[in-house]
């Protein structure tokens, strides 16, 4: 079974831009009221995860939960409490590599509408794949991210119409990530390990600089996809041997493929930037660089807190409701003419507590 052939996303046609408008909030409350999917969101403490499917919300299976596609967008909703009672949230909407933008267009609208469901109680973020938070990641044991689409499958396989997948095991012992990469021998790093998924057949490569949390992660993996495919498959497990270069792993590797770039920001100065409406038209302006305090924001507008390394949309309680209503676009819209347009984004209302912001005010 090929897989589509897949571009990758352009914010500029994203339709983040439709966001802010009194209509636009109209609509987003009363369809808030009649989604489905959201009936039972937020009562209890734990994670939630739906994927967008032809413009609706559907749910993830929580067997896969730390499983994405990169052709596909969804809402991760995480449900928790502090010293007191009452139910916190975060709820973040993750967009892959080559997402339609109407998938991950209606991704951030509906993670709005969930916001507006739970009475604006949610801190809302944007999560790009390759460029997840440190919150994000702090949810999975591993995140796995594989080409396709969800309908590519990875569970039921049908030996004439599987597609093969090299998954490559990266990490330590804070983590190790997972991620699907092209079936390119250059490209494997023998500080690692990988698993060549052949459907029927799992074969993990254990190179030779690779550590021990690889390896049973990489074990782990094996044995828990083998149980999914209801134990039919066959396991492998092969140590990196320069003299062994003819084998099934190495017959399944293709030629060259070049890697994804990696979109970062050479420049780290810190910059904060006031978005007010006071003028009569809204106006973002740079308000500081280099060392960012609290004292640097006020109550009265919202401000935009660039770290280089993610964005904080910092919302003051007096502002107005046009400036809380485009702040996710604004912020969407200014990292687009960036040399970083991939960071996270996280929104935070003023006096809502988040131990990342906080970091990036101490440091």
């Amino acid at each position: 079974m090929a897989l589509r052939q897949q571009k990758q996303y352009d914010w500029k046609d994203s339709n983040l831009a439709l966001f802010g408008s009194e209509t636009e909030k109209q609509v987003k409350k009363e369809s808030a009221k009649h989604e489905p999917a959201w009936m039972q969101a937020g009562q209890t403490c734990g994670l939630q995860i739906w994927r967008i499917v032809n413009w609706k919300v559907t749910a993830w299976p929580r067997e896969d939960y730390g499983k994405f596609f990169d052709g596909d967008s969804y809402i991760i909703l995480n449900t928790y409490k502090r010293a007191s009672e009452e139910l916190l949230f975060d709820v973040h909407f993750w967009i892959g590599m080559y997402s339609t933008p109407d998938e991950y267009g209606t991704a951030a609208y509906k993670t709005v509408e969930l916001d507006m469901y739970l009475d604006d109680i949610p801190i809302q973020h944007r999560e790009v794949q390759g460029h997840e938070s440190e919150l994000f990641k702090s949810y999975f044991e591993s995140i796995t991210i594989l080409k396709g689409g969800a309908d590519s499958g990875f569970r039921h396989v049908k030996p004439q119409e599987y597609m093969p997948r090299l998954l490559h095991f990266h990490g330590d012992r804070q983590g190790v990530v997972v991620k699907e990469v092209p079936r390119c021998r250059s490209l494997l790093d023998n500080t690692d390990v990988y698993i060549l998924d052949l459907g029927l057949k799992l074969i993990q490569w254990n190179g030779s600089g690779s550590n021990k949390e690889e390896r049973m992660k990489g074990l782990r993996y094996l044995k828990t996809l083998q149980g999914e495919r209801g134990g039919k498959c066959r396991t492998e497990t092969l140590d990196e041997d320069p003299r062994d270069i003819r084998n099934e792993f190495y017959d399944a590797l293709t030629e060259d493929e070049n890697e994804e770039e990696q979109q970062e920001s050479v420049d780290k100065t810190k910059e904060l930037y006031r978005l007010s409406d006071a003028s009569g038209n809204m106006e973002m302006t740079l308000e500081k660089s280099g060392k960012i305090e609290i004292a640097d924001f006020d109550s009265e507008d919202v401000f935009i807190f660039d770290t280089k390394d993610s964005v904080f949309v910092w919302i003051g309680e007096q502002t107005t409701q046009q400036e809380k209503r485009n702040a996710m676009t604004y912020a969407h819209n200014y990292l687009m003419k960036t040399d970083h347009p991939l960071v996270p984004i996280c929104c935070l209302p003023e006096n809502t507590y988040s131990k990342a912001f906080q970091m990036a005010i101490a440091a």
